[in-house]
């Protein structure tokens, strides 16, 4: 018999123990090898690691699937509510090649999904025919919970052309175009995010984005009627409101509103009143962005040809809209123009937010600054109709991930030290408050941190062949390229500490390894010059025999969750420094809080809570604030002003645009020195200066471990609202009308009876 694990000894697997949650070894063994025997049909003397990877797949999905089943018996019994010389390259990921062991295909639930067409007028009313059919095939994924035997459903659609091709009037050219009409149906669901910078292009996305809704609308009324075995199928969608709430996560799902019109009015031939209150109160929307040119606005010509009936219905709900605004202002024109779904000047299209907004019963931002902006400036109107539709739902975060996971050391630290329920509640985190000044922690924390880097420098060295220095501070930004992410503003300062070693090769200087990752959107030029930009700066840096390992540049590619769990751990200085009022929340800035890095940043997003949770005094908090930018707005932002009176930013700039990162194509970089000096609106030069002096802050601290440790401890312990199950609370709460319950479900291997005893017990909260 195995000798029982003493506190110490479980706390550290808290990393794995408390993810996996297995319960017997022996079993995981015996069935490891039944899957490699009999699914895969492989022994150990042919098998690869792929196929190691999907026996072991294959049998986690084993424990998964037990209690995948018994969590939607429950839900019935309880009724709860890559880089190429400096360039980005975007290259085919056909992840799915091998297969995918964690999905289901569930055939059986394939759904039809209509396009083009035509709107026929009848007795019955409008009806949408001629059109095209493109089926929806669910795949399932099994979604566990942390710890307590839910297994919830991922359901995923994949785009299949219908089966109709008629052999007995088969010829070579009907064959081709049967074989072209079946790949342009499957191509909705082949590419995500294709390239929207032309009419087809938006045609392609706009039918992805309504695919997905059509399909997951159809299929929940299917589940809203059909109950538990033995009870009669729902007729009345009184109800629905109550068992049914869409989150609609920006505005890529806005015609869910139009096609849930669309099922009730036409389908359910509910009349119009009666549907348009059960489908704002089914839906809510948060927004993520306050960037003009992020809000979706749809051509009226496309949604004509693709969706002629939604936009039928679009036009009636804006008309209703515009009636009751003009009932409050009779005389007020402009505020018609402002409010309406459909925008006039030039190509008529429709504002996706406003639609959202009007078709929702709540409508929230991703952190308070954010929530403020679109009450106060982006939505003033909608909210002064409607002042409590708005509220705030600031990001989380969850913690199982972003640190026990990425992170075990660290997790493993902290467990020590105040005991493992942070996992489940996050904010117990805040005792570290109380070891701030305590030795043992901050050498445990520093060599953590230290023990990451090592990890982090080794994977560097392999992929990007440079030697890392182990002692330089690892500054590292990682994010969406983007010109209001400002990561131009990171390169000029790069470029400004490369000329301050040139010009003083002796004077003292703390060693940096600077490392900058994201992806650039297909067709965002600007965004792809910024990738070329660095990478130009990253070869002259890092071949400088005068900067040695003081200074060293990277950017990753192929930035993503998985290089994310590497970096992150990894990280000193946490880069966040967009423009004030222009990034919603981020949560990047959290997970590396977490991990025990300090943010130099601006008052914008997520940042202004962490300020407030951790105390400003312990961020890097730097630039313009949200009414700085505005007063510049008002008084027009004068980017030479700055590039004459700055030595040391005209030196960099002068070095942009002589060639000197370019020497064989001197104007490489004139679309992005045009657009700083001309045409910026993100403002790089008028926050350079602070941003310069806080980074001789973060290397002067950088200079005592010991009371930059104790910082980063400070920021730990004050990470815990960060946390995504505070976030989910709050929506289940004061959105979706759900009562969240730490109820656990019964393991598969307790008879049934015990789920029905456990919902009654849900039903009485």
């Amino acid at each position: 018999m195995a000798t029982p694990l003493t506190d110490q000894e479980k706390r550290k697997q808290i990393s794995i123990r408390g993810i996996v949650g297995v319960e017997n070894v022996a079993e995981l063994k015996k069935g490891f090898n039944r899957h490699l025997h009999f699914t895969l049909v492989k022994d150990r003397n042919i098998a690869t690691p792929r196929d190691y990877y999907f026996a072991l797949a294959h049998t986690v999905r084993d424990h998964l699937v037990g209690r995948w089943i018994r969590t939607q018996q429950f839900y019935y019994e309880a009724d709860p509510k890559k880089i190429r010389d400096g360039w980005q390259v975007e290259e085919a990921d056909d992840w799915l090649r091998h297969g995918n062991p964690w999905e289901k295909a569930r055939p059986e639930y394939m759904l039809p999904v209509h396009f083009y067409g035509r709107v026929e007028e009848t007795s019955q009313g409008p009806k949408w025919v001629d059109s095209q059919v493109v089926l929806a095939m669910p795949y399932d994924t099994p979604i566990p919970g942390y710890m307590n035997n839910t297994v919830n459903t991922m359901r995923l659609w994949s785009a299949r052309a219908p089966n109709d091709f008629n052999l007995k009037d088969f010829n070579v050219g009907d064959y081709i175009e049967a074989v072209l009409d079946r790949n342009l149906a499957e191509n909705i669901s082949r590419v995500l995010y294709p390239n929207d910078n032309f009419f087809e292009g938006k045609e392609l996305r706009l039918k992805q984005e309504y695919f997905v809704v059509a399909a997951t609308l159809q299929d929940i009324i299917r589940r809203f009627k059909t109950t538990k075995k033995g009870s009669p199928v729902r007729t009345s969608f009184e109800s629905f409101p109550d068992k049914v709430a869409i989150q609609l996560n920006d505005t890529h799902p806005a015609m869910a509103i139009p096609e849930l019109m669309r099922i009730l009015v036409d389908i359910e031939k509910l009349d119009w009143d009666t549907a348009w209150e059960l489908t704002k109160r089914t839906f809510a929307y948060t927004n993520h962005t306050v960037l003009p040119e992020a809000l979706e606005r749809w051509p009226v010509e496309l949604l004509e040809k693709l969706l002629p009936r939604h936009l039928q219905i679009i036009y009636r709900i804006n008309q209703v809209h515009l009636d009751s605004i003009a009932a409050l202002y009779p005389e007020d024109m402009e505020k018609l123009r402002k409010m309406s779904l459909i925008e006039e000047d030039g190509c008529k299209r429709v504002n996706m937010a406003h639609l959202c907004i009007v078709g929702s019963h709540a409508v929230n931002g991703v952190a308070e600054i954010h929530s403020n902006i679109i009450k106060t400036d982006v939505f003033r109107n909608f909210s002064e109709l409607e002042p409590d539709k708005f509220q705030n739902k600031t990001n989380g975060i969850t913690p199982r991930r972003w640190l026990l996971l990425c992170n075990p050391g660290l997790a493993e630290v902290i467990a020590e030290v105040i005991g493992e329920d942070y996992v489940k509640d996050l904010s117990q985190l805040e005792k570290l408050k109380d070891f701030v000044d305590d030795t043992a922690l901050i050498r445990e924390v520093s060599r953590v941190k230290q023990d990451n880097k090592a990890k982090f420098a080794q994977y560097l060295e392999k992929e990007y062949r440079v030697k890392i220095n182990l002692s330089s501070m690892f500054d590292v930004h990682v994010k969406r390229i983007h010109e209001y992410k400002r990561q131009l503003l990171n390169c000029l300062h790069i470029i400004t500490m490369y000329n301050r070693i040139r010009m003083n090769p002796t004077a003292p200087f703390v060693p940096r390894t600077v490392i900058i990752g994201g992806k650039a959107a297909p067709g965002y030029h600007m965004a792809k010059m910024i990738i070329r930009l660095i990478t130009a700066v990253a070869d002259v840096v890092n071949n400088d025999p005068a900067v040695g390992s003081k200074l060293k540049v990277i950017f990753l590619e192929n930035y993503r969750v998985s290089l994310a769990e590497k970096v992150i751990p990894a990280t000193d200085l946490s880069e966040q420094i967009s423009t004030a009022g222009t990034e919603a929340s981020g949560t990047g800035n959290m997970k590396f809080m977490l991990n025990g890095a300090l943010t130099i940043g601006t008052m914008d997003g997520a940042n202004v809570e962490m300020a407030e949770e951790a105390g400003e005094e312990n961020l890097f908090i730097f630039g313009m604030r949200v009414e700085d930018v505005a007063a510049m707005d008002k008084m027009g932002y004068d980017a030479m002003s700055y590039y004459k009176r700055i030595p040391e930013l005209k030196h960099v700039m002068d070095q942009i645009m002589s060639g000197y990162f370019s020497p064989k194509n001197p104007d490489l970089f004139k679309d992005i020195t045009d657009m700083l000096l001309k045409f910026d609106r993100f403002k790089v030069f008028a926050d350079f200066e602070d941003y310069v002096k806080s980074q001789e802050k973060v290397s002067k601290l950088y200079q005592n471990p010991v009371e930059w440790t104790k910082m980063v401890i400070r920021n730990i312990a004050a990470t815990g609202k960060f946390s995504s199950d505070r976030t989910i609370t709050e929506y289940a709460t004061e959105v979706w009308g759900v009562t969240p319950t730490d109820l656990k479900i019964p393991p598969p291997n307790e008879p049934r009876e015990a789920i029905e005893e456990t919902a009654r017990a849900l039903k009485k909260m």
